[in-house]
C-alpha cells in the first residue's frame, strides 16, 4: 500500500516508521529544511531522535496547494498535524477521492462556530464528501517507533475507511480494531488529555495512589457522560480510545499533558510549563472547550472544570484539590 502521512512531528514520524516496515510511505513536512535534514540523516532529530527511518519512507515538502496532487498518488492519507491545522488539511484534500484519517486529539479552537469542533464535526463542516476516519488509542510515539506492542482503534462510519486503516497499520507489533463510533472515539481522545493534567497535578502534590485511582475512575464517568450527550456510545469509553488512552496519558511518564499537571504542582506558571515541553499539550487548549461543550448539553464535569480554573489562574493547585474534595456527597453513577 502507498500511504501519505501529512505532518512530520513525533507521532506522524512514528507511524511512518511503523507502517514503513510493510508499506511504501511518503512523510510530508511543512518545513522544507526539516524535510531535507530528515531525508539526508534518515532521522527526525527535532521531534523523534534516535529512531531511523526505513528505506521505504520518503520525506518530502511541497506547498499546501500541491497536496491534492500528492494525495492522488497514494491509497491512504493520514493527517498527523496538531488539531489547529486539521481544518486547513481537510480543505486542501476535499476534492480528492482517497480515504483520509487524522491522528490529532482534541477540539479545534472556535473559528466559524460558537464552540470548538471535534475532528468529525470539522469534517462534516468543511469536507463532508471526503471518505474520512480517525486513528486513535493509547500510544506514545517513542514506543510505536521502537516496535513495542500497541493497540489502536480505526473509527469511521464507512467500512472502506476502517478496512484501509486496518490494512495499513495492523501488523506484528500493532493491533488495530475497527469501530463505527467516531464521536465516542474522538471525545475519549479529547477529554483524556484534560483529565491527565488533573492526574499529573494529583501526583505532583503527592496525594497518593488512592487519589489517583479515584481521579481516573471518576474521570471516565465524566468522559462517558459528555460522550453520550454528544452522540457517542457508552461502551466506547470502556475501550482503547476511552479508558485505555486515559490510563496511558494520566499515568505514563511520556505524557505531555500529565507533565503539565506535574509542573503546575511544582509552582510553575502555565506559560513556563508549556514552554518547557517543546511539544503541543492538547489538554491545555481543549480544557475550556470541553467544559463549554458540557455546559451546552447540561453535563456536569467537576474535574474538567477544576482544571480550567487552575489553567486560568482562578485556583491554586491546592485549592483545586480542595474544591473537588469539598463537593457534597452523591451516589456513584456515570
Amino acid at each position: 500500500m502507498d500511504i501519505l502521512v501529512l505532518g512530520a512531528g513525533a507521532w506522524g514520524t512514528a507511524l511512518a516508521i511503523s507502517a514503513g516496515a510493510r508499506h511504501r510511505v511518503t512523510l510530508w513536512a511543512r518545513d522544507a529544511a526539516q524535510a531535507g535534514a530528515m531525508a539526508v540523516r534518515r532521522e527526525n532529530l527535532h521531534y523523534l531522535p534516535g529512531f531511523r527511518l526505513p528505506a521505504s519512507v520518503q520525506v518530502v515538502s511541497t506547498p499546501s496547494q500541491e497536496l491534492p496532487a500528492l494525495a492522488a498518488r497514494h491509497e491512504l492519507v493520514i493527517v498527523a498535524t496538531p488539531m489547529a491545522a486539521l481544518r486547513e488539511m481537510l480543505v486542501a484534500l476535499r476534492g480528492g477521492g482517497r480515504p483520509v484519517a487524522w491522528l490529532c486529539k482534541g477540539f479545534e479552537a472556535p473559528v466559524s462556530h460558537p464552540y470548538g469542533l471535534l475532528g468529525h464535526e470539522l469534517h462534516a463542516d468543511v469536507a463532508p464528501q471526503l471518505a474520512a476516519g480517525v486513528l486513535s488509542g493509547p500510544s506514545f510515539a517513542q514506543e510505536v517507533a521502537s516496535g513495542k506492542p500497541t493497540a489502536l482503534v480505526a473509527a469511521s462510519h464507512l467500512p472502506e475507511v476502517r478496512d484501509a486503516l486496518v490494512a495499513a497499520f495492523h501488523g506484528p507489533s500493532m493491533r488495530v480494531y475497527a469501530n463505527e463510533d467516531m464521536p465516542g472515539v474522538e471525545i475519549g481522545g479529547a477529554v483524556k488529555n484534560v483529565l491527565a493534567i488533573a492526574t499529573g497535578l494529583c501526583d505532583g502534590l503527592a496525594l497518593g495512589l488512592n487519589a489517583r485511582a479515584a481521579l481516573v475512575t471518576r474521570g471516565v464517568a465524566e468522559m462517558t457522560r459528555l460522550g453520550v450527550a454528544l452522540g457517542g456510545r457508552a461502551e466506547t469509553f470502556m475501550g482503547l480510545s476511552g479508558l485505555g488512552d486515559l490510563v496511558l496519558t494520566a499515568t505514563g511518564d511520556l505524557s505531555r499533558n500529565r507533565r503539565v499537571g506535574l509542573l503546575l504542582a511544582e509552582g510553575r506558571t502555565l506559560q513556563r510549563a508549556v514552554e518547557s515541553l517543546g511539544h503541543v499539550a492538547e489538554g491545555v487548549y481543549s480544557a475550556r472547550t470541553v467544559v463549554e461543550r458540557a455546559a451546552r448539553v447540561g453535563v456536569e464535569m467537576p474535574i474538567a472544570e477544576a482544571v480550567v480554573d487552575l489553567l486560568d489562574g482562578r485556583l491554586s493547585p491546592a485549592a483545586a484539590v480542595a474544591a473537588l474534595m469539598g463537593r457534597d456527597p452523591a451516589p456513584e453513577h456515570v
